[in-house]
């Protein structure tokens, strides 16, 4: 073990020594204003400089951040984007912070530093981790109990697709919804990264009929995951009651909208609706009042006295105010211990669409509001972007801008080619 160590500490030091030169591994001494060493207290990230479009982002040089007490300074290598992150770059979430900001939830990498009274840890480990903001960055300090070892046959970018998608997808499905041997869910955007770990998970359990909704070019890609497939645009209802005429047991709403109600309908006695997410709210490129008011106007007012009376539930599920502002990083952590180790028995399986440097980030957002994405979009850390897109870096791209029908089968759609 104590030579393990030493080889990771060697790793880290040689990769501090890429990143920053030799200053860099040797803490920055020497003196002599040399820019080099300067250099070493900095870092790139993507700066998000005020809600709207995607001109608001930048790759911009950064302060390097040290930890505090209890926390893990880690060399990021991948960080995950999630369809929350284009709504904070929207303002289209409630209370958002103050800008400038460094977006980013989860995200993958070596431990380089550890703050007073981290136990558990070493220097060099391979670790993934949840951050309050700051992932989009060559380092982040974040708390040790938000940061969980990578198994050994996982690499970065699958580490950074794995907490946020397959914890939401357990939390709903087993602590929420209490799936069984022998039930029905259905999961809207089959083919995204939450809705890939759903059905990777229903897998575990006997007998688990999954219906999922997802856009028509994606389902030769996702159609052995789940039970029945059905186009986004089609009538999912009508199809799911002429396979179930009961209805099924778990509603798993990323869209919200009209699509409450449906799932409401479609409910069999004492089965659970969960809300986790509110992507029909995002239409074009920046925060739409039109497309908030209408999806509000459009979710299916419910009435209690009518849930008491067909034996139903309704729930909603938000894993980052579970983390950050509740404080169930204990629970959260108990959950990443059984996830790692379905992973390890080869039974879950992150799924990576593509890599993207954090120069290419716009791209990377674009992809995910045109809904291209199969499973995870992952910014890599130490990839060179192509050359249009580095020469683009500064620019914005309007693309999206008038994408009013965002359900829109995007068949016709120009798809970024899978860089992996």
């Amino acid at each position: 073990m104590a030579k393990e160590g030493a080889e990771k500490a060697e790793e880290t030091e040689q990769m501090i020594a890429k990143e920053g030169g030799p200053e860099a591994a040797q803490g920055g001494g020497g003196g002599g204003g040399s820019p080099r060493a300067a250099d070493t207290k900095e870092m790139r990230a993507v700066l998000l400089a005020g809600f709207g479009g995607l001109s608001k982002l930048r790759v911009s040089r950064r302060p390097m951040p040290e930890p505090q007490e209890a926390e893990l300074k880690i060399r990021v290598k991948a960080c995950g984007l999630n369809f929350i992150d284009l709504m904070v770059r929207q303002g289209n979430i409630d209370n958002p912070p103050k800008t400038p900001l460094v977006p980013g939830f989860e995200c993958s990498g070596i431990v380089e530093a550890l703050g007073d009274n981290v136990k558990g840890y070493e220097i060099g480990d391979r670790v993934m981790a949840f951050v309050n903001y700051n992932a989009w960055a060559e380092v982040v300090c974040t708390p040790v109990e938000f940061v969980y070892r990578i198994p050994d046959d996982m690499n970065f970018p699958e580490a950074a697709a794995f907490p946020m998608n397959f914890v939401t997808a357990y939390m709903m499905l087993f602590e929420v919804a209490n799936l069984r041997e022998g039930m029905s869910v259905l999961v809207h955007s089959a083919g995204g990264g939450v809705g890939q770990a759903v059905a990777q998970l229903c897998s575990t359990i006997p007998n688990v009929t999954v219906f999922g909704t997802a856009s028509s070019f994606k389902h030769e890609a996702i159609k052995d995951s789940v039970t029945h497939l059905f186009d986004r645009n089609a009538d999912y209802v009508q199809e799911v009651k002429r396979i179930s005429p009961e209805g099924v047991d778990i509603v798993l709403d990323c869209l919200c909208g009209e699509n409450t109600g449906k799932g409401l309908s479609l409910l069999k006695p004492l089965g659970t609706y969960i809300l986790y997410g509110s992507s029909n709210t995002v239409t074009g490129e920046t925060k739409s009042f039109f497309s908030f008011a209408k999806s509000w106007w459009q979710v299916e007012k419910v009435n209690p006295i009518k849930l008491y009376e067909e034996n139903k539930v309704i729930a909603g599920f938000s894993l980052l105010n579970l983390l950050f502002k509740q404080g169930r990083g204990g629970l959260i952590k108990g959950i990443m211990d059984k996830l790692i180790a379905l992973y390890n028995e080869k039974k879950i399986k992150p799924m990576v669409d593509s890599l993207w440097a954090l120069e290419e980030v716009k791209e990377a957002m674009q992809r995910i509001h045109d809904r291209g994405n199969i499973g995870k979009l992952i910014l890599d850390v130490e990839k060179a972007p192509t050359p249009l897109m580095a020469n683009d870096s500064t620019e914005t791209s309007e693309a999206g801008e008038e994408e009013e029908d965002h359900e829109g089968d995007s068949d016709n759609k120009e798809r970024m080619p899978f860089i992996q």
